[in-house]
């Protein structure tokens, strides 16, 4: 089987755009720092703002590094650049100075857009190139920018490049994902209506948007199907957050795993939050009993799993409206096909495990000048996921863990998730993370760290998972970390854990 081809009504991002504000010319969009944005003004500062980067000298098929705080002007550089047929090429404001030199030498970028916070680490990673800088001094400044007429649309079609992501390197050097007009117009397109709910028009946005999440939801927004309104966070603050939802009467939000247990540490039946209808949670499984609990303070509100990647535009599959099967990340998205592989090469039957596959118009165009690595990620139109996981009866996807991340104890294969989830269910732990230990008799040991918010000691910890765990599968060595570390994404850093161990 081969990939599904791109839907023939696809069309660049820039024609998307026009389309946007031709069905809804002026409202409310965007709420930022106690200021309304209309849809209107935020047109015209992008069209201004693509002839600002023209000036600067980027074309059709540039890179343009984003390295950005959340701020209006982060989705302002994604649209002026794709009306001037560019290329944005976002990095999170996480990275090292090292790795953000990678990412920009390694696109060929032309020009970088940050915020004062991050310009040192710009300069000193781009050197020699034009850097504009919203809200501070050095480069050139964003008012700039904006200082010129409005741009006409630069044609491009719905092959060519639209946006280059770097991968996390979590393996190696990160590799640039290759991103089309059709693909990330697929992937808004399936996003928009797989969370359409007639009247739910407002959501908070704290994740960060120089991210393929970020790219996403700028891309959902041109498929609207009503006018909506977005507030928009510069950080991600649980307190911050919780006012923001009371304040404005918000209904939805999307987070990740580890910001749904920040949250569980705020007085949460002490505010009025009854507007919250839905939470979207995603880029790491989300504990069942987190999940719980957090809807169990929060009736109002239900927690709907979502599945993707950076090389499927972000998206694969969600939680069907009404149609909730919790433990899943939903099904299939339209346009999209998931299949399980076997090692050897065949198809899984319903709830039997194996690698997620992936094909459908959302697919990358490829590593950024990487053809080996695309060849072994792409293996007949179908992109290998790296995720174990299996699909039910009914179509549903469930994620069982990273084939990396698996623990091999004595012949028999753990899965961190499994263990997790169990030292989850204990009240004194607020999180939780499993890796393995290089071990000269049984291959690996599993070792657990955990992040308490009450009185346990490891000791008691381990009996507790041997209670609800295999024999093979408990830890046998549980520590207490103050925090357990993430990546720039919000996902558990097990490259750090296990450099502990070592």
């Amino acid at each position: 089987m081969t990939a599904l081809d791109a839907s023939p009504a696809a069309a660049s991002l820039g024609q998307r755009a026009e389309e946007a504000l031709d069905r809804f010319p002026d409202h409310p969009a965007l709420y930022f720092e106690g200021t309304w944005h209309s849809s209107h003004q935020l047109a015209s500062r992008s069209r201004r703002a693509a002839a600002g980067f023209v000036e600067l000298g980027v074309g059709p098929g540039d890179r343009v590094v984003v390295v950005m705080a959340n701020c209006p002007e982060v989705g302002l550089t994604y649209s002026a650049l794709w009306r001037a047929g560019a290329v944005p090429t976002p990095a999170l404001f996480l990275l090292t100075e090292e790795e953000l030199r990678h990412v920009v030498t390694d696109s060929g970028a032309v020009a970088c857009v940050t915020t004062p916070e991050f310009l040192a680490k710009v300069e000193a990673s781009a050197p020699g190139l034009p850097v504009v800088v919203v809200g501070g001094d050095g480069g050139t400044s964003w008012e700039q920018l904006e200082a010129h007429d409005e741009l006409p649309l630069v044609h491009r079609e719905p092959t060519d490049l639209a946006a280059l992501l770097y991968t996390g390197g979590t393996t190696g050097r990160s590799k640039g994902v290759a991103l089309t007009h059709a693909g990330l117009d697929a992937a808004g397109r399936a996003a928009a209506e797989a969370s359409h709910s007639p009247g739910r028009n407002s959501i908070l946005v704290p994740l960060p948007l120089a991210h393929a999440y970020g790219l996403l939801v700028t891309v959902a927004a041109l498929h609207a199907q009503e006018p909506g309104r977005s507030f928009l966070m510069r950080w991600f603050d649980p307190a911050g957050w919780v006012a923001l939802v009371e304040e404005h009467r918000i209904q939805a939000s999307a987070l990740v795993p580890s910001m749904i247990q920040m949250l569980l540490s705020q007085p949460l039946e002490d505010r009025d939050l009854s507007s919250l209808e839905r939470i979207s949670s995603g880029a790491a499984p989300l504990a069942r009993d987190v999940a719980d609990e957090f809807e169990r303070r929060i009736p109002s509100c239900e927690i709907r799993e979502g599945y993707g990647c950076t090389e499927t535009s972000a998206l694969i599959s969600s939680q069907p409206p009404e149609a909730r099967r919790l433990g899943s990340v939903g099904k299939p998205l339209p346009g999209i096909e998931v299949r399980i592989e076997l090692p050897d090469g065949r198809d899984a039957k319903a709830d039997e495990d194996g690698e997620i596959c992936v094909a459908g118009a959302t697919l990358m165009q490829g590593y950024w000048q990487s053809p080996e690595a695309t060849a072994a990620a792409v293996r007949d139109g179908w992109l290998h996921t790296g995720d174990v996981g299996h699909l039910d009866e009914d179509g549903y996807l469930y994620v069982v863990d990273r084939i990396k991340d698996l623990i091999i104890r004595g012949g028999f294969n753990v899965y961190p998730r499994d263990v997790e989830d169990v030292l989850l269910s204990h009240p004194a732990v607020a999180a939780a993370a499993v890796v393995g230990k290089p071990d000269p008799k049984l291959g690996e040991e599993v070792v657990a760290f955990v992040q308490l918010s009450g009185a346990v000691t490891p000791e008691e910890l381990v009996s507790f998972s041997r209670e609800h765990l295999g024999a093979y599968k408990y830890p046998r060595e549980v520590r207490v970390v103050d925090a357990i570390p993430l990546t720039s994404v919000m996902k558990t850093d097990r490259k750090a854990l296990r450099a502990t161990l070592r």
